[in-house]
């Protein structure tokens, strides 16, 4: 087992990268990343998309717009092990070995697969696991797989993940009492000061609510998308909360603490919506430019974006290839001569 930290990451790929995702999850891995005290490790989680998409295009788009979004931003594919979770076929060969040790008692606790069925069960329907799949079902077995496989030390995850890491540690437990001792029980992280982003009407910014920002969206639509950012009615010159401000939430996230506490000062002095929308514009147009000039020019390279990801991938299964032969060999899947 690694001696050195470990720190594991997995990225969703069903959908194009948001402001939210940014501020919540991007930067602060990134910079994460950056200081040289640990092992980093960063997957596109591209199985873990077919539990909801079944779309192929949407599926392959995805994974080509969040790779070359991390790029972009500042992942350094030289300091980080970034890969496809697909190009690790350890990670469902694992998946295989803790499924037969995992109850089913366990998968049955599972948030997902609870709010599947209490939706089924208020439908009124007759069966309550109507339309939930084995891959929703199982979900946490393949998280756990994706964790265990590179024995991570540390998982930084938001708080409706915490559930599943609680359910890697007993997977990773029940192996170990069986089999001995293989895997680090890994830790979940959750960063309190981590920012949650409003978006256009002011719920969370969430892809399923439809009130995103994407990150790298042309600067004509950019502003367009600012200017739809739902306000009260107050007029300009009026003292307004900032701390109930939408603006204020996502400029907050871009600014300095000076610059946030001087913003402040405005708001009390009446700042009007649309000169506050336009500073907006600008802060982020101005973080932004450069990220999405690079953003472009990656996905007009997809076969460079290739080679990086299988490169990663390399760099996976050197660590995830003989551990696995371990891990078949202590289960009793081992040669016969």
């Amino acid at each position: 087992m690694s001696t050195q930290t470990r720190i594991l990451t997995g990225i969703t790929t069903t959908g194009t990268p948001h402001l939210g995702n940014y501020a919540g999850a991007i930067r602060p891995a990134i910079e994460a990343s950056r200081s040289g005290d640990a092992e980093y490790f960063f997957f596109l989680a591209d199985y873990h998309a077919l539990v909801k998409c079944q779309e192929p295009e949407r599926v392959m788009q995805s994974r080509l717009e969040v790779a070359a979004t991390w790029l972009a931003l500042g992942l350094d594919p030289e300091r980080v092990t970034f890969y496809r979770q697909s190009d690790v076929p350890e990670i469902p060969e694992l998946t295989w070995l803790l499924s037969c040790v995992t109850a089913k008692g366990l998968m049955n606790r599972a948030h997902a697969y609870k709010a599947a069925v209490q939706e089924n069960l208020d439908a009124g329907d007759a069966d309550p696991d109507r339309g939930v799949t084995m891959g929703l079902f199982g979900y946490p077995v393949l998280m756990a797989a994706d964790i265990l496989i590179f024995n991570a030390h540390k998982v930084p995850v938001g708080r409706d993940q915490i559930q599943h890491l609680e359910m890697t540690r007993d997977i990773a437990q029940r192996f170990n009492y069986l089999y001995g001792e293989h895997f680090v029980l890994p830790e979940v992280v959750v960063d309190e000061a981590t920012a949650i982003l409003q978006g256009l009407d002011g719920r969370k910014m969430s892809k399923s609510y439809n009130n995103t920002i994407p990150l790298f969206v042309p600067e004509k639509e950019l502003r367009k998308l600012i200017m739809r950012i739902v306000t009260n009615s107050q007029p300009p010159g009026e003292p307004k909360d900032p701390d109930g401000s939408t603006l204020f939430q996502i400029y907050r996230a871009f600014a300095t603490p000076e610059e946030s506490a001087a913003m402040r000062v405005r708001y009390a002095e009446g700042i009007g919506w649309g000169e506050m929308k336009q500073v907006l514009f600008e802060r982020l147009n101005g973080v932004l430019a450069g990220p999405r000039e690079h953003y472009q020019a990656l996905l007009a390279d997809p076969e460079g974006l290739e080679r990086i990801l299988l490169e990663g991938a390399d760099k996976a299964r050197a660590i995830a290839t003989p551990f696995l032969a371990r891990l078949r060999a202590a289960v009793g899947l081992r040669r016969l001569a």
